[in-house]
Formats: C-alpha cells, structure tokens, sequence
C-alpha cells in the first residue's frame, strides 16, 4: 500500500513525497479510518512505529486551512521534546498548507508562547503543566477545540500528570473527538480512557510492550561502572560499525559521569540530554545529533520517548532501567520505519533482577556475548556500588579477567541470536 491508496490530501501528499515517504506503516493503515470516522479511538503502539504521522494527517485534513484565533485541534505530550518532535512534524506536512501550529511547555519564557497562542493558532501542542498556566492566565480559548489527542498516555500516567489532564479535558467542550495514544494499556491508562472516552475503538498494532522485530537485541555482563565507561570507550572507537549512537542511564550523574570520560576521545562528537540542562542546551544537542553534527548521544530517561531521529544504528544502556516498558522505549530509538538497528546492554549484577523484568515482559530471552578482548576490567567501585553496613564497606567487585561475574544458570546458556 502507498499513501495514494488511503485518499489523503493533494497537499499533504506532496509534502510526504518531498520527505521521501511512500509506504504508510501498519499503525498509520489501521488508524486513519477510525480517527476519520469521529470516533474515540485507544491506539496501542510501539515507539518508533510512526503513530504521530499517523494522527497528524488525519488532524490536518480535517483542520483543511488556517481559520480564526483559537486552536481546534489540542495534541498533549508528556515532555518538551515531544512537542518539538510533533511540531517539527506538522512543519514538514503543512509544506503546502497554512495551518499555524504553535507549542508550548515549561523551562522557557511563558510570556513569548502566550504572545504566540493569542495571534492565532489552529493546532496547539503542550505539556499538560503549561497548558494549565496559560490556560488560567485567560490566553488559551477551548471552546473550538474539536480533537484532542493524548500521546504517550502510559508515560504521562508514570510523570504524574492525571491531575492536570482532568483539569484539561473538564474545559474541552463536550462534544469533541479523544484520541489517545499509549505503548502500554496499564490499569491507570484504561481508567483514564473510561473517565474521558465514549466507546472508544482500540486499535492495537503490536502485542503490548513488545520491541520492533528489526532491531538485534544482545548484552554484555559487565561487573561495575568503570568497567562499563571502559566498554563503551571500545566499542564506539569503530566509528564504521557504531555511525550515530544513543546511550541511555538512569541517571543525571552517570550521563555526566559519561560524556567526562569520553570528552578527550571524542568531544566534538558528543551531546548530551537530561533534565538538569538548560532548555536550549537541552533543543541544541537533539538538533547536533539530529543532524549529525554529533555521532553520540548521551541521555537519560528524560529524553527516552520523544527522540524522533533518523538513521540511529545503535541504542546502548549503560544503565538497565527500572522500569521494564522503559527498556522498549529506549530500543525504539533505533529500527525506525522499517530499518535495522541494534540494542546493547550492559548488566551489571546488581541489574540482573531489572534485566530478568525486562525478558519476562517482552518475552524473549536476550542474547549473552562474550567481552571483548582487550577490554579493561576495572576493580574501581564508585560510592554508589558499595554496600554500607554498620559503618563497614563491602565492596562487591567482579572479575579481572573479562568473563562473566557468574556462574551462568541453565537459562542464560541458551543464546537466542537474532541475527
């Protein structure tokens, strides 16, 4: 199927194959006749499936052209770089439209996006906190709105900002189409789409919480830190095999703690993301990276959705998150649109239960490969990997000789390659 076949807009069209796409993804197929028939609709999709085109066009044909002051169309994302992402989106179909798009979100001066809102605005793009603001400092006008659209629902679920989504959709008028867009269908997700929802039709692309099958998964055992640091120092210097690569942490420090270490490697190829950066540091170093001004990204979880960039050949985590549906957020990074990439992780022992988490919701078993020769294994533990009890320090460390740092169970004997 090509877009042609799904009766979209002259315009639109020629703005799509300007871009060079041609085929629409399976999400896209699926969605533009329930979002075209008025309906509420819960669409269950992975990261990097492209679910924001596939609201957008519809939305845009419906908006058709520029008209009025006030928004008719209002789409509700959990961070600033998502609403970058689907602004930038709009921006590339409207190529032969006069839709206004305006975004708004916090970390930047409210009173410049207020200015932007009261000269006209036709689709409106926010975080739930600044649309309140300017919402209550009398700016923003509902009473047109006739989408809403909540993208990444399980993610603002987990930021804890139900309290500010009632508060939204209690001033949307009554009559209006909810659109909500989730990669998990969690308890809180389902309650929020009986509260605001009329029979809404669920369209679900992939199992839940599943990555896309195009992306390789393996790991690496690594005992600590420094270790990891070492690793991942090797395994970048091949700038042929790892072209454009984002490492992801749990931490503010360890993303710093990161791009300290590699600096004096590669210091004009590095940016980094989280939420201690200023905002337009933070809008800089996606736009380097983004162009390929930088071949590595440095991020927290912070920027794990909303990073919406092209051509990433390798997702690496140095830290293996809590929270297992962040593990397929992060890998959604890579494999976008249909193309192949890889997801590295780097377990440490003390991650083993989070990794275990990971493999029971996907359902898969991750491959386990060797370390690489010649990589140094270091006996240096930073305070956050010692154990402190009654005042006396154990420190846990691994091996030196670059094997696994244990014994490994009958289940991690059997490799699963998806090569």
């Amino acid at each position: 199927m090509v877009f042609k076949d799904l009766n979209i807009s002259k315009q639109i069209l020629s703005a799509l194959e300007d871009a060079g796409f041609e085929n629409p993804t399976p999400v896209q197929e699926k969605v533009f006749p329930v979002i075209r028939s008025g309906k509420d609709m819960v669409g269950i999709a992975q990261t990097g499936t492209g679910k924001t085109l596939a609201y957008l066009i519809p939305i845009l044909m419906k908006l058709h052209y520029a008209q009025g002051n006030y928004p008719r169309a209002l789409v509700i994302v959990p961070t600033r770089e998502l609403v970058v992402q689907v602004c930038e989106s709009v921006e590339l179909l409207t190529e032969y439209m006069d839709i206004r798009c305006v975004g708004i979100f916090g970390g930047t001066n409210i009173r410049t996006q207020q200015e932007r809102v009261y000269e006209g605005v036709d689709l409106l793009v926010a975080t739930p906190g600044r649309f309140m603001d300017i919402y209550m400092n009398g700016i923003i006008r509902t009473r047109e709105i006739k989408t809403v659209v909540i993208d990444e629902a399980d993610r603002l679920m987990d930021l804890g900002f139900i309290p500010q989504l009632r508060s939204i959709l209690e001033v949307i008028p009554e009559k209006h189409q909810t659109l909500l867009f989730s990669a998990t269908f969690s308890a809180t997700v389902s309650r929020l789409s009986e509260e605001f929802m009329l029979a809404p039709e669920r369209v679900e692309v992939a199992p839940q919480a599943t990555p896309v099958d195009s992306v390789v998964q393996v790991r690496y055992e690594v005992p600590n830190i420094m270790t990891k640091i070492n690793l991942l120092k090797l395994l970048l210097a091949d700038k042929e095999v790892f072209r454009k690569v984002m490492v992801f942490t749990e931490t503010k420090k360890n993303a710093d703690r990161i791009v300290d270490k590699l600096a004096d490697f590669w210091k004009d190829e590095l940016s980094v993301i989280h939420s201690n950066k200023a905002q337009n540091t933070r809008l800089n170093a996606l736009k380097a990276f983004k162009e390929g001004k930088a071949r590595i990204m440095v991020a927290s979880d912070v920027a794990a959705r909303g990073i919406d960039v092209q051509d990433v050949s390798h997702v690496i985590n140095f830290d293996i998150p809590s929270l297992p549906e962040e593990y397929v957020h992060r890998i959604g990074r890579t494999a976008r649109a249909g193309k192949e990439g890889t997801a590295i992780s780097f377990v440490s022992e003390k991650e083993e239960e989070y990794f275990s988490a990971i493999e029971q919701l996907i359902q898969q078993e991750i491959e386990v490969i060797d370390l690489p020769k010649g990589l140094e294994i270091s006996d240096i533990l930073l305070d956050e990997e010692k154990i402190q009890t009654n005042n006396i320090v154990y420190q846990r460390g691994g091996p030196k000789g670059g094997g696994a740092f244990h014994a490994k169970s009958p289940k991690n004997n059997k490799k699963k390659s998806r090569r």
